[in-house]
């Protein structure tokens, strides 16, 4: 969930995601016996120097002096998956408190002395992770760098700030999800197909868990993950390294690692064995509609590049499989969306389609499985096969083009696949990705027994409660 400026990366709510096994030496994915692929047009190596404070602050530092502009970054690795059972809601609470004042910097005021030198901030919530930046100019990093280290060792979480922050996140869910037409249908999906997993919540969390926490319940949260050995400091532009990690010394090294190790006891969902399915009625959506969810592997594993290629031919915009199948050839449909959503630990591929006038669920449903059943039995053409690689390549080069798209990548490949230096390799695994490969990936996971079905009847009387039947 994003602060202020709407959702970021993974966003559940809206349907799209922007996409932990690190493979030794980097090879290929399973299967590949082909040296790997140049591509066309190759961004040349960015040049990373790690380094690490005695706290166990994590730091991922590029020097580009193409403008006297820099991005800094600090990633928690803390998301929705680390909350516990009537304890949700919490990491995105926090991404809203850590803006609420600390030692030395009043309420809101972290943002304002960033606008006040020319920059601009934000925050995010996914999953597995945290994320504060700020882009600014590169006279002002020091700066910058004390008033993340003062908000991490210093953050004033009192009950004002927790009851205030606590209401903006339940008005939150109530724009995005509770009154959005489909708003609930992917909280839903995730509710069923995963039993165990804290997946199985999202990240807005429940208005009944923000209702019962407590001041204790959110200071213990913040205790337990905002510590600096839980934390990734990524700072690209123009700086230089030395200097830049003299200063992160200067103000991070007197934040203490605490004694207690990170709690990573995260129960993994067991093996699904049989199709799940439930039916559901909305007040606000006033077409029937269904959604399949299919459980995929984690990012950075060798099967996740078939699949997040399957994915951009079934569900890439209007000109995926999917799209063109239901919307343009059929007309059954007025919308169909899907995405892959790769994560820290499994998660799923998913498609929704919302259907036309006269048009039922179950139609929908028969179609998209007529759809993924073509890639199971067919290879994908070159040509939609060449259309997701290039699309990859251009999503490597483009995301070169700023500071704060570089320190995005260089986060996630540090803190998710937990290897900075993919950064410079990882689109060799999807250029070696074969029509071979998507067709035996859609094979194993585009399966009854990895699914999960909801469909949405539209009520019967306009204002209907809603109401969940399992089947």
């Amino acid at each position: 969930m994003g602060r202020g400026c709407g959702l970021r990366k993974l966003s559940r709510f809206h349907f799209i995601f922007f996409t932990v096994i690190v493979a030794a030496s980097m090879a290929a994915p399973a299967g590949h016996g082909q040296a790997a692929q140049e591509p066309a047009v190759r961004p040349p190596d960015l040049k990373l120097v790690t380094r690490e404070l005695p706290n166990g602050l994590h730091m991922v530092l590029l020097e580009d002096h193409a403008a006297p502009v820099i991005n800094l970054q600090m990633w928690y690795h803390v998301g929705s998956k680390d909350e516990k059972p009537g304890r949700t809601g919490f990491a995105h609470l926090f991404e809203h408190l850590m803006f609420k004042g600390s030692a030395h910097v009043p309420a809101e005021e972290h943002s304002r002395i960033i606008e006040a030198f020319g920059g601009f901030d934000n925050a995010y919530t996914a999953d597995d992770m945290t994320v504060f930046w700020e882009t600014f100019p590169s006279n002002s990093l020091e700066r910058v760098i004390w008033l993340e280290a003062d908000r991490l060792g210093s953050l004033n979480v009192d009950q004002a700030n927790f009851e205030s922050e606590r209401e903006v996140v339940k008005e939150e869910r109530r724009v995005r999800v509770d009154n959005v037409p489909y708003g609930r249908v992917i909280e839903d999906l995730y509710a069923a197909a995963f039993t165990v997993h804290p997946y199985h919540h999202t990240t807005i969390g429940s208005m009944d868990d923000l209702n019962k926490a407590t001041i204790s319940d959110v200071q213990d949260f913040f205790h337990t993950y905002y510590r600096p050995d839980n934390a990734t400091l990524v700072i690209v532009g123009d700086l230089t390294v030395d200097q830049a990690a003299a200063w992160a010394q200067k103000y991070f090294g007197g934040i203490p690692k605490p004694a207690q190790a990170i709690p990573r006891s995260i129960t993994q969902e067991p093996n699904q064995t049989a199709e799940r399915r439930l039916t559901q009625t909305y007040p606000n959506s006033p077409l029937p509609a269904v959604v399949i969810g299919y459980k995929v592997p984690s990012e950075c594993t060798a099967d996740s590049y078939p699949l997040e290629l399957a994915s951009n031919i079934l569900s890439g915009g209007e000109s995926g499989r999917l799209y063109r199948k239901l919307v343009y050839e059929d007309q059954i449909a007025v919308q169909v969306n899907g995405a892959g959503n790769f994560t820290e630990d499994p998660n799923l591929f998913f498609a929704i389609a919302v259907m036309n006038q006269g048009k039922t669920a179950a139609e929908g449903e028969k179609e998209m499985h007529d759809v993924l059943e073509v890639m199971k039995t067919t290879p994908v053409s070159p040509s939609e096969l060449d259309k997701a690689k290039n699309q990859e390549t251009a999503a490597v080069i483009l995301g070169r083009e700023t500071a704060q798209s570089k320190a995005d990548s260089i986060g996630r490949y540090s803190v998710i696949c937990k290897n900075p230096s993919m950064i410079n390799t990882d689109l060799f695994n999807y250029l070696n990705v074969t029509a071979a490969d998507i067709q035996k990936v859609a094979r194993e996971y585009f399966t009854a027994a990895r699914s999960t079905v909801l469909t949405v009847d539209v009520p019967k009387t306009p204002g209907t409660p809603q109401n969940q039947e399992k089947q």
